[in-house]
């Protein structure tokens, strides 16, 4: 493709660009045809790119070529429909390749800032084959540049036009692929860390939307990606889980809604559906895990792949335990408050552990989780799961136990210490209630959370621990 630059040249920067967007997809095409294993799009095609479409300068001596802003918008709708035209996805991913892979060098600004307002677009106008292919993107691009695309989209869809973050919820059935990448991003960008990164409620609510609607949503990469062993470090996550597993334990003592209230187990005038969202996502996210077992036997998975990692785990643990020492300095809270949600981010640490554990996707010895939770608190259902015995996940047809996420002594905990009986325990109405427990009432009992059955559960076969 190298010799049509000199008919390029003469165009206005729109021709030149839809020009070689036609000649790019020709090129591709014949090259797919080919057979060529893998097929792969050569230096100076990339070059032609960053010059007639990025509007790279080739050299110093060449003018910089620009589009107003009437022309980008023009350009895009143009990619749009190139990209919806196109039948085969192997085109399709090789031509968004060569327009969006990242090459180490001074037109990456270029590609990240047209390639969010594609995407963007994309997500306006429901052009799925763009967003299949942001979703391959995603997956193998560094996660540094993956949570800029998605703070672009969080920005145009939560908060620059209030009421736009519906369009964004529709494309949940037009590609689940894109939606689990995407919530691996966000969940990367908003580690709660600060005010500025906890996720807007709008994105929250719609993403525990999304997985309740469809827990497997959090799995699709996972399921579709032939996986032997861990991802490169550099890239975003495998599934959202360990993301979501942050949220869910931060959040009583890490987000806010405003500067002076922290809110999970509260609610404020403004946002009083905030702590039942946290609530739910973490329900959601147990009931996931509980689906892993067979789904990793069924991949020959089981044991040999963890899908949360112990470096990420650890830096969980250490955030907590963080914002658990600072916990008394906030004046605006109780004492007695302050102490509910320290709990309450410490019950669900522990369901969260324990749930993973059995499941298989956390890999890990007992010595390993007393190591690095050694500085935390003492919570009761905690200290369960790291003195209780050996699990082990080798027979999912044993009966299962039920369990509330609301609850500090919850089913899942009490049960660790007997051997499983041959058939379905009795499950308590309602969960034992302690002095030293503030949250191990039944959640019909707080007014901010609806009355909620105890669902049912996960099987744990045990063996006693030595």
């Amino acid at each position: 493709m190298g010799d049509i630059r000199q008919s390029l040249l003469p165009r206005d920067v729109l021709s030149a660009a839809k020009e070689l967007l036609y000649h790019l997809d020709i090129y591709i095409c014949n090259l797919v045809q080919s057979g060529r294993q893998p097929p792969q799009v050569d230096s100076k095609t990339l070059e032609l790119v960053e010059e007639f479409i990025l509007h790279a300068p080739k050299d110093r001596n060449t003018p910089t070529r620009r589009m107003s802003a009437l022309q980008e918008l023009q350009l895009l709708e143009i990619m749009c429909s190139c990209f919806q035209e196109q039948s085969r996805d192997t085109v399709r991913q090789l031509m968004f390749s060569a327009l969006f892979n990242l090459q180490g060098n001074q037109a990456d600004e270029s590609r990240m800032a047209l390639l969010s307002k594609l995407v963007s677009m994309a997500i306006a106008v429901g052009r799925v084959p763009i967003l299949e292919c942001a979703a391959t993107w995603l997956q193998r691009t560094h996660r540094v540049y993956c949570v800029r695309l998605a703070k672009v989209l969080v920005d145009d869809y939560c908060s620059l036009v209030p009421g736009s973050v519906s369009t964004l919820q529709n494309i949940h059935s037009a590609s689940p692929r894109f939606c689990c990448q995407f919530i691996t991003a966000v969940t990367t960008l908003y580690d709660l860390t600060s005010e500025e990164l906890s996720p807007p409620l709008e994105l929250l609510q719609m993403i525990v939307s999304w997985i309740q609607d469809d827990p497997r949503l959090v799995l699709i990469t996972f399921l579709n990606t032939p996986l032997s062993g861990n991802q490169p470090i550099s890239s975003l996550d495998v599934t959202p889980l360990g993301g979501l597993m942050r949220w869910c334990v931060k959040a009583p003592l890490a987000y806010r809604s405003d500067k002076k209230q922290a809110l999970t187990n509260g609610s404020s005038e403004s946002e009083p559906e905030v702590g039942p969202l946290f609530s739910a996502l973490h329900l959601s996210v147990l009931q996931v895990l509980m689906l892993l077992p067979t789904i990793l036997n069924e991949k020959g998975l089981y044991g040999r792949l963890a899908l949360l990692q112990m470096e990420s785990l650890a830096a969980l643990i250490s955030d907590l335990s963080r914002l658990l020492d600072q916990a008394d300095k906030h004046t605006h809270v109780s004492s007695a408050d302050m102490l509910t949600l320290s709990q309450l981010a410490l019950d669900r640490l522990a369901q969260a552990l324990q749930v993973s554990m059995a499941s298989g996707a956390l890999l890990c010895s007992r010595e390993d989780l007393r190591a690095i939770c050694s500085r935390l608190p003492h919570n009761n259902l905690l200290q369960l799961v790291l003195s209780g015995p050996v699990m082990y996940y080798n027979n999912i047809h044993t009966p299962p136990l039920a369990f509330s996420p609301h609850a500090a002594h919850s089913p899942i905990a009490s049960h660790t210490a007997h051997p499983m009986p041959p058939t379905h325990p009795t499950l308590p109405t309602h969960p034992a209630h302690t002095p030293h427990a503030p949250l191990a009432t039944h959640p019909s009992s707080h007014p901010q959370y609806p009355a909620q059955p105890f669902m049912t559960g996960m099987p744990f076969p045990y063996r006693p621990s030595h």
